[in-house]
This record gives structure tokens, sequence and C-alpha cells, in this order.
């Protein structure tokens, strides 16, 4: 990504894990529930943007990885077609866009997050570049924000480093629906460092995408408790995250995993995504937290891959850990070792 010219941004985006975990979707790609997340240093998303006034039918090409992706190519349509009233200049160009992660396919890291929130930062670039004129850095995160949630909904919260939140909720009144806003200012010290190892359980392709689980739940049984439940749990986790209370945190973040878990175990149709592997590494964890009294939990995403959260004042303990009790449960022995990040970066 070194090229740099008149018509070319390049961003480099950050992908988040869900703490309170958005699950779930109403009307404009709008989340039926507030979620928290934590954004990561490691695992990013690097995409270049090259535009050129419009000459052929064909309207954009999406390389991932220096492999043309069709099927991304769809979605990326998708997002134009929506934005055809917020960035109508988007018709009269011509796209090439080249994708990169730094972290594999299906390893229980949201690549959705990190390469939407990365292409909704390089349309806000080319905006720039269009109008001739420099955004205001706050406004110009929203609206990247709003883009990215365009895209993916998780995609909105990958635009803060830190700590970020979506959705709205009395415990934070100024959280809204359209895009997500950081609160990594009200974040407790001993959450600032947190660290994220990724314990590869399987990376086979998931049997359920997250787009069916979301619309899964507007028929699900248990659907109005859930959102009941994921609204309190949303208001407790920033006090715990405000007050650095590790026990609490510890509680939560696990029940919200699971009961993400549950949900799709008893949606209709029901599936499940955790693998024999993954209970048998969650009760270790349990079983070490019980035993060390250090204070790591675990939380997963809509798969069977487990984030080992904990300070980093324990890595060598930790790693230790993984290393003798949990290496002999992971596809080929493999983790990645991540943490919280700062942010989005702009490469060019």
């Amino acid at each position: 990504m070194q090229e740099q010219n008149q018509n070319t941004v390049a961003w480099e985006s950050p992908s988040n894990i869900a703490l309170v975990k958005y699950w779930g979707k109403k009307g404009n790609q709008y989340p039926c529930n507030p979620s928290l997340s934590m954004s990561l240093k490691n695992a990013v998303s690097r995409t270049k943007l090259k535009f050129s006034s419009r000459t052929k039918k064909e309207h954009f090409q999406f390389f991932f990885e220096e492999k043309r992706n069709v099927m991304f190519e769809s979605k990326i349509y998708n997002l134009f077609s929506k934005l055809e009233n917020t960035l109508p200049f988007l018709q009269k160009f011509n796209f090439e866009i080249h994708s990169e992660n730094t972290f594999p396919h299906s390893t229980g890291i949201a690549s959705s997050a990190s390469g939407m929130s990365a292409l909704a930062l390089c349309l806000c670039s080319f905006e720039e570049i269009i109008l001739g004129k420099k955004t205001e850095q706050n406004y110009f995160l929203q609206r990247a924000s709003e883009i990215a949630r365009l895209g993916s909904g998780s995609a909105c919260r990958s635009i803060y480093g830190g700590y970020a939140v979506w959705g709205q909720n009395k415990a934070l009144p100024k959280a809204v629906n359209d895009f997500a806003i950081p609160v990594q200012d009200s974040i407790h010290p001993i959450f600032q460092d947190f660290q994220d190892y990724i314990l590869l359980i399987n990376s086979e392709k998931k049997s359920v995408s997250s787009t069916v689980g979301h619309q899964l739940m507007e028929n699900h049984p248990f659907a109005t408790v859930r959102y009941q439940e994921a609204n309190q749990n949303f208001a407790d986790l920033l006090r715990i995250l405000k007050d650095g209370d590790l026990e609490s945190y510890m509680e939560l973040v696990e029940k919200e995993a699971l009961s993400l878990h549950a949900l799709m175990m008893n949606s209709s149709p029901s599936f499940i995504l955790m693998h024999g592997n993954t209970i048998e590494a969650i009760q270790k964890i349990r079983n070490y937290r019980r035993d060390t009294k250090i204070p790591l939990c675990f939380t997963l995403d809509a798969g069977p891959n487990i984030h080992l959260l904990f300070p980093r004042k324990y890595h060598n303990e930790v790693t230790d850990f993984v290393e003798k009790d949990l290496k002999s449960l992971l596809e080929k022995g493999k983790y990645i070792k991540d943490e919280t990040g700062s942010g989005p970066l702009q490469l060019i």
C-alpha cells in the first residue's frame, strides 16, 4: 500500500470484539439492542480505493489479497446503492478496491467489521478530495461510522479505538442507532490494556452466516427477553468498565457470550456453532481462574473460536496456561495474540 497519487486513498481499520452482543436487526441496518465492543490492535484490514472518472459500464472491482472477489463485490454494490443520496457523486466514478487482512479468515475475528470500516473511511476521504475540503475530525469519524453500519453493523464500532458503543439505551442518552460513539474516556485503567488471545478451535466456514442468524431473531421465542437482557447488560457493563470491577466484568462477558449461542440453539431452525473443544476449553479456563485467582475470562462471536480476555500484567502466566493446557485443543495448536487498539490509521 505504498502507492500514492491524487486518485488513491487508503485506510487501515481494526476488527473489534463485542462484549455485549448485537444480535437481531431491524429497518435500515439498525440494531434491536445496544452493543459495546473493544477494538483490537493487530487484527486489521488495509484497504486502498483507486478512483477515476467513469468511462466504462463496470462500476467497480474488488480485489482481496490480490485476487478478484466477486462475492464481496455484491456486498459493496449493496452498500453503494444505499449511499446514492448520501454520496451522489459515486455514480460518476469507477473504483478499484484492494483489501488485505493481517489475520486469516474464519478465525473468530470479524473481518466484515474491519473491512467495511476501512472502506467507509476510504469513501469519506474520497469525498473530501471530490469536495476539495477537509472535514472536522469528529464529524468525519461519525460519518464513516454511519456508512460502515450500512455495510456491516459491527463495522460502525471499528471506527473508534478502545471501547465503543452502538445503539440506543437509557443508560447512555447520547448513544444512537445511526452510528457508534467512543466511550474510551470513561474506561478504568485496568481495562485500558486488556489482552485478547484468540484461540482457534476450528477455522472452517460457519454453517450459518451471521446475516441468517440475525434474521432468525425476527420470530425467535426469546427475542423480547433477550433485548431486555441486553439493555440491562449494556447499562451494567458501562458501570463496570468505569469502576474497574473485574469480577463483575468476567461474569457479565461470559454470560453474554453464552446467551448468544443459546439464542442460536433455540432458533428455528436451530444451529450449534460451538465445537466439543470449545466446551472443553471453556471448562479449563474456568478451572484455571478458580485455582489461580487470575482474572481471565472468555467471550465468543458467532463461531467456535474463543477470545481469552485478561489484563496485560498477567501476560506471562496466561501464555503459559495456553501453551500447557489449551494448545492441544486448538486447530494445529494455533492462537493469535491481540490487545486493545487505538483505532484506524490513514495510510494514503
